[in-house]
């Protein structure tokens, strides 16, 4: 059985008339289409049942604590006392840490296999690039407890001696003048998790660049390089601003996973329940990382506690995967020369 469709065409010129035309949807257009759709129901059923479910849970929590669950720093749920105030701001420092990091490097690597990578090896470095986002985050966080802690200590050392007047930068108790400072005021802090989180959200932001970048118009590119532009300025002039809706949501996209991270950033900071701004003292948080940390020892109480916290995370993470595929949609990948 086939499906017949029918679209009128409405014409503006005067005295033309609509001309009908019919198409024809055969059995396998038909399962696919509803195979699509299908599978789209599901996803967004899924993600309704999960909100619905963090909601149900930490709806006892959000009611005892009111307002002050978002404005409230401490974290004390057994006492009346407890907010995520602390453990949001923290989140969104390593999250914003780890894009700094991450999107120069991204971009760099992305522009590098798409422009300037020999054929013969382009394939490789995508499958490397690729591979690097299946690493379990486990590994990441070790790697950066056992390697990376010690050896960045002495970078925010410097960091903080010559650019301690910026706020960000200033560790409070740290005397660059002296020579006998303890260097572990660095340890465990949110500069460290965000270099790690960093590794880990660079690799598909990479892939989503790499992948806006190929689809640059070749005609476009053609016309660059005949009117004289070098290699660089073909790339700055055409496939940047044809990428720029991939570069930007790529980023943001990355955003997403950076605040969502959790083992890697369980493993490296010092869980405080302070606004920390000072992103090289020791010291941070996260709400990921604050669910890992209570769940197992939580009370009943705590534990709706915690799925309100994981509640606002699951809404802050589904609003910027949003407007990151909103940008991508609108972006001009996808299209193509004559």
């Amino acid at each position: 059985m086939s499906n017949e469709q029918t679209e009128v065409i409405h014409l503006d010129a005067p005295g033309d008339k609509p001309r009908v035309l019919s198409s024809v949807i055969d059995r396998p257009d038909a399962a696919f289409r509803w195979v699509a759709r299908g599978s789209g129901t599901i996803v967004l059923t899924i993600m309704l049942l999960v909100g619905l479910f963090l909601l149900y849970q930490g709806y006892r929590a959000l009611e005892v604590a009111g307002p002050n669950f978002i404005t409230e720093q401490a974290w004390n749920p057994n006492s009346g006392t407890f907010g995520i105030a602390a453990v949001l701001a923290g989140t969104f420092f390593i999250a914003l840490t780890a894009i700094f990091f991450a999107v120069p490097l991204a971009l760099g690597t992305a522009l590098y296999i798409s422009e300037y990578a020999p054929a013969k090896i382009k394939g490789a470095l995508v499958s490397i690039v690729d591979l690097m986002a299946a690493v379990p985050s486990v590994v990441y966080g070790l790697w950066g407890v056992f390697f990376l802690s010690p050896n960045i200590l002495p970078v925010s050392q410097w960091i903080t001696t010559y650019l301690g007047w910026i706020p960000i930068f200033a560790v409070e108790g740290f005397d660059p003048s002296d020579p006998l400072a303890s260097p572990t005021v660095f340890a465990a802090s949110t500069f460290i998790a965000g270099i790690v989180v960093a590794l880990m959200v660079a690799p598909i932001t990479s892939s989503i660049m790499r992948e806006v970048f190929t689809q640059a118009p070749i005609g476009e590119r053609e016309g660059a390089l005949a009117l004289g532009a070098t290699k660089w300025g073909m790339i700055s002039s055409v496939v940047l601003p044809f990428g720029r809706g991939g570069i930007i949501g790529g980023t943001m996209l990355g955003l997403g996973r950076a605040l969502g991270e959790t083992i890697a950033v369980f493993l490296i900071i010092s869980p405080v329940f302070v606004i920390q701004p000072r992103i090289l003292e020791k010291g941070a948080n996260s709400i990921s990382a604050l669910i890992a940390l209570r769940y197992n020892e939580a009370s009943v109480f705590e534990i709706s506690a915690l799925m309100a916290a994981g509640l606002a995370l699951f809404v802050i993470t589904l609003i910027v995967n949003f407007v990151a595929s909103t940008i991508i949609a609108r972006s001009r990948s996808g299209s193509q020369s004559d």
